[in-house]
């Protein structure tokens, strides 16, 4: 498919996981893609595996705003445009809540929030002149509460309300705001219970499918909302998570 040719991107947290999938599949695509992540060795590995031309890769830290907002400029003086994007980068931190520390919890808010809020705020002008689209990485963990995760469910809750309320603000003026709710997906950030098989049949038991997600599956849904293929949405929270929002919490009765 074609369907991002002659289109800008921005992709945050490009380096691994969601956000690699991402990148590939808008570069797949016909996109011009901008790389943003805070690991430079895999950033510059990523970006020498697609077309030089139409790759620009930047090392950043998405909870700096003044960097974020010099991210967007560049993108439109190297390209003349912003079509599309990606606000992908997060970090995660919980335990029992009453040992959670300002830093862990300032650290969530700081990527996972804040970072979000500054990549809209830099982007919103430029995607009200080419009537583009924004697609957020939340959660299922931002839809309902998790053991031992507080300080992540505050933040990914944020990023599906900001969601919905910067797609109310911006609707008339042409500009669609999405989010991708993915489940356990298996990525840089959940690498260590990869290796935890009695944690991933506990998970097996309770996501319909029976297994997890792989970050091109969470990629696919990026792109679909991105694209004309979903010009009339706009506020949703997609969940990508195999089913497991379906259930109403009670467990399986054999």
């Amino acid at each position: 498919m074609d369907r991002f040719d002659g289109k800008v991107v921005i992709v945050t947290g490009a380096a691994s996981g969601i956000g690699e999938a991402t990148a590939r599949r808008f570069a797949a695509e016909g996109a011009k893609v901008v790389l943003v992540d805070r690991n430079r060795t895999a950033l510059e590995k990523l970006a020498g595996e697609l077309a030089p031309d139409k790759t620009l890769a930047r090392v950043a830290d998405v909870s700096d705003s003044q960097a974020v907002d010099e991210i967007v400029s560049t993108t439109v003086k190297r390209f003349g445009r912003l079509d599309v994007l990606v606000n992908n980068a997060g970090v995660h931190e919980g335990g029992d809540p009453t040992k959670v520390t300002n830093d862990q919890w300032r650290k969530v808010m700081a990527t996972d929030v804040d970072g979000v809020f500054y990549g809209c705020r830099a982007a919103l002008p430029h995607l009200e002149k080419s009537k583009g689209s924004i697609v957020n990485t939340a959660s299922v963990s931002g839809l309902g509460g998790d053991w031992g995760m507080s300080p992540y469910n505050a933040a990914k809750g944020a990023v599906v309300n900001l969601t919905r309320a910067l797609a109310m603000d911006m609707g008339k003026k042409g500009v669609r705001i999405n989010a991708v709710c993915p489940s356990l997906t298996r990525t840089g950030m959940t690498a260590d219970m990869m290796d935890d098989q009695d944690l991933l049949a506990k998970f097996a038991e309770r996501i319909p499918l029976g297994r997890v997600c792989e970050p091109r599956e969470i990629a696919s849904v990026i792109a679909f909302l991105a694209s004309d293929d979903a010009s009339f949405m706009t506020g949703a929270n997609v969940a990508v998570d195999g089913g497991v929002s379906a259930s109403n919490g009670q467990p399986p009765q054999e």
